[in-house]
């Protein structure tokens, strides 16, 4: 190997580096914010509906309708991030999510609990896959996976930290005026809102525009971009519709739309659930035992990703921790110990939520151009619209077979789809190609 190729790659190398250590902390507090403000009305549950006489019903609808003004909106916003960049753009969306958040103490009412959760959910569209498509502008294939489980750490470490954080806020009854559940949706709300603001002053759209990287390793940064996103365009190239005519595109929906059936009780029913085989509320006690969990999954998420990375065997990685997942979640509606339930969840939980940062490194290699832009946006809008059915399904099935924890096997066996597809599918010969 020549000099200049070793200084090349030696620049690459370093600016590998340096952007991992800028951007990722940064923008896994984003997603640990953002998650938390989605899923922190499953903390809510029970105190919530006391308080306001919500039923069940109301409160399934109310939940899963985020994800329909998120369908709706995904795609438009993150072809926006494309053409504005995205910082303006990731800036605005966590402003306004927060803000909407933060109102969610007004819902007193169905109707104000549906509007404000469509709300969030327009809100918010745009934001995870936004992140996705910036990681391509930023990390090579090769380490791109481990940049995406890196990012993806948000997600447990948003329950880690905000399950016992949002517990606790539960109990302070009558601070301000405000009832526990008040209270945590402002708290939590007013700090996306925040972190929003700085966002806009932080991140930089493309490497060309990081000051904190020198000519050298901007340079060798850009040229391996650039070269990656030619080759899978000369591979494939989609229009910004045309992917949703492509077969494996179609599959990744599939996987994705199977895997959230299955990841949204987690989110929506388990505090509850784990509170009612306790004898009480949510709670701290109850939010600490919760965090054990997303503790397993924080740290599969990093094993997984650097582990398939290493291995080059990210379908096999993401088949064997989804069925592990599934079949953990449908044991939950056999269990009523609460340590026995710990143990499952420790098993369902990373299988389902480590398992994606896996995933995603398959469509983020296939896809590119505007084809990567409404790509990803499409496979998570339309997969996320799992999480708007899986409460519906849970609560029919609950219904329907007269048992609270039906639904959580109705959902597994369902959920077990998402194996089946990554079965079905076959590196494509873009992968192949990033490979060797």
């Amino acid at each position: 190997m020549s000099k200049a190729a070793v200084n090349e790659s030696q620049a690459l190398e370093r600016a590998v580096r340096k952007t991992t250590g800028r951007l990722l902390p940064f923008l896994t507090m984003l997603l640990v914010l953002c998650f938390l403000d989605r899923a922190n009305i499953g903390f809510a549950k029970l105190s919530y509906q006391a308080d306001t006489g919500i039923s069940d019903a109301a409160y399934a609808l109310g939940s899963g309708i985020f994800f329909i003004g998120y369908a709706l909106f995904e795609v438009p916003s993150n072809l926006m991030l494309q053409r504005t960049g995205a910082r303006a753009w990731l800036s605005r969306i966590m402003v306004t999510w927060g803000l909407v958040s933060a109102a969610m103490m007004f819902a007193t009412s169905p109707i104000s609990l549906y509007l404000l959760r469509f709300l969030l959910g327009v809100c918010e569209a745009g934001f995870y896959p936004g992140v996705l498509l910036y990681l391509t502008y930023w990390f090579p294939s090769r380490q791109r996976a481990r940049a995406t489980g890196l990012f993806y750490l948000g997600v447990p470490l948003s329950l880690v930290l905000g399950a016992p954080l949002s517990g606790w806020m539960l109990t302070w009854h009558g601070v301000f005026g405000l009832a526990g559940w008040q209270l945590m949706f402002v708290v939590e709300g007013l700090a996306a809102a925040a972190a929003g603001v700085v966002a806009f002053f932080y991140l930089d759209n493309r490497p060309q525009d990081a000051q904190w990287l020198d000519p050298e390793e901007k340079t060798a940064l850009a040229a391996m971009l650039e070269m990656e996103e030619r080759d899978r365009l000369r591979e494939i190239r989609h229009s910004a519709l045309g992917v949703l005519k492509d077969r494996r595109v179609l599959l990744f929906i599939g996987v994705y739309f199977s895997i959230q059936l299955g990841a949204a009780p987690l989110t929506f029913y388990l505090p509850s659930r784990l509170a009612s085989i306790m004898g009480g509320e949510v709670n701290l006690a109850a939010g600490l035992l919760l965090a054990i969990p997303w503790l397993c999954a924080a740290i599969a998420t990093r094993w997984a990703t650097v582990h398939a990375d290493r291995h080059e065997n990210h379908r096999f990685v993401a088949i064997a921790m989804l069925a592990a997942g599934t079949v953990a979640l449908a044991s939950i509606a056999f269990i009523s110990n609460p340590w026995l339930m710990v143990i499952a969840c420790c098993i369902a939980v990373p299988g389902l939520t480590a398992s994606q940062p896996v995933f995603w490194s398959l469509p983020m290699r296939y896809l590119g151009g505007t084809g990567a832009a409404s790509g990803i946006a499409f496979i998570v809008s339309i997969g996320n619209l799992g999480s708007f059915v899986s409460p519906q399904i849970k609560t029919y099935a609950d219904a329907t077979l007269h048992s609270p924890n039906a639904g959580f096997l109705v959902l597994a066996l369902l959920s077990f789809a998402s194996v089946l597809l990554l079965v079905r599918l076959r590196p494509a010969r873009a992968d192949l190609k990033l490979q060797h």
